[in-house]
């Protein structure tokens, strides 16, 4: 079984994230500073000639700009008035433009785990393919653990959520928007036009069903997995609108990460204490699975193929021996964490 990456490189990936946004954020007095350079520069190459002390160059004059900005001088001090105003502003304008940025900068770097909700808005804004969870209860929260472990990126959206699941959450590099989902805006927020799959873990039906009607209207093509209560709305819903409904049981949490990866996967049954879950996936073009016997698979990951279809025809109980190949359909029996491995190997 391919080993997953240890917690310390998804916090390191986490955090040069929300480096990377705080680079943009410090970009506006970067930019600010450097047009006064160029600016300033232009003027004083100008008003130089004018006044009979003229530089060699229009680089020189930037030049003169930067070092007068940070007190330190590489000309020698000009003779006309106008010109001595330079010597005097230029420092008092690097200054303050730097000072402010640099302040910012460092304010907002050391200050990562106390963050705005528009900051959780930011770190959202630079993800792709990923998840949205909405609902950060005792059922969402494995959810995000689950998912965590299986290095996909997640977005939680939650209005009311504990403290402590808070920073348990955000320890794992996940972003929390505290709002409402039901509202357009926040789904957008969370990047549901780039997103990949939509888990509703809400303990309300009809707030869930809301909120995936809005997800499937920002972005056609998102996976909706949601939790429903009532069996018989459940199969009705998938029927009419191809969501992947699910019971949200307390042993559900590895089977909703599971069907977030794209794969069929139905409530785990438990027989005598195991809980086990059937779920059909497609082997990827650039699969681990494929070219691997199905002896492999199953020794592997502690599973059992029950069926694989290729070429048009199933075959059922396939043996060891058989080989598998990208587009081969497979049913597979096993386990919620060992589904999760199998699945996040598959790509």
């Amino acid at each position: 079984m391919k080993p997953r990456s240890p917690n310390w490189r998804r916090r390191w990936q986490a955090g040069w994230r929300e480096t990377r946004i705080l680079l943009g954020e410090f970009r506006r007095p970067l930019i600010t500073f450097l047009l006064a350079i160029i600016g300033l520069g232009l003027v004083y190459h100008f008003l130089a000639q004018q006044a009979g002390e003229p530089l060699d160059s229009l680089p020189e004059a930037f030049y003169l700009m930067l070092t007068l900005a940070f007190l330190q001088s590489s000309g020698s001090f000009p003779k006309t008035a106008v010109l001595q105003i330079f010597y005097f502003a230029m420092p008092v304008i690097g200054v303050i433009t730097a000072a402010q940025g640099l302040a910012d900068f460092g304010v907002m770097l050391f200050n990562r785990r106390a963050r705005s909700k528009e900051w959780e808005m930011a770190v959202a804004s630079t993800l792709n393919k990923h998840t949205i969870l909405v609902g950060l209860g005792h059922l969402g929260y494995r959810v995000a653990e689950k998912l965590h472990a299986m290095q996909e990126d997640v977005v939680v959206i939650e209005k009311n959520p504990s403290a402590d699941t808070v920073a348990a959450v955000q320890k794992m590099g996940i972003p929390i928007i505290q709002d409402d989902a039901t509202h357009a805006g926040v789904l957008e927020a969370a990047g549901v036009g780039r997103a990949r799959t939509v888990i509703l873990c809400s303990q309300n039906d009809s707030v869930n069903l809301q909120i995936a009607v809005k997800s499937r209207g920002l972005n056609e093509g998102i996976r909706v997995v949601i939790r429903i209560f009532d069996d018989d709305f459940a199969r009705s819903l998938q029927e009419q609108f191809g969501f992947v409904a699910l019971s949200g049981t307390g042993m559900a949490a590895p089977v909703f990460a599971a069907a977030a990866t794209g794969a069929d996967v139905t409530s785990a049954i438990s027989v005598e204490g195991q809980q086990l879950s059937l779920a059909r996936l497609t082997v990827s073009a650039h699969s681990q699975l494929a070219e691997k016997t199905v002896g492999f698979v199953e020794d592997t990951y502690r599973l059992s193929i029950v069926l694989v279809r290729r070429d048009g025809h199933s075959e059922m109980h396939p043996t060891d021996s058989l080989l598998l190949h990208s587009g081969n359909v497979l049913a597979v029996l096993g386990g919620p964490e060992s589904l999760n491995h199998l699945l996040h190997d598959n790509g």
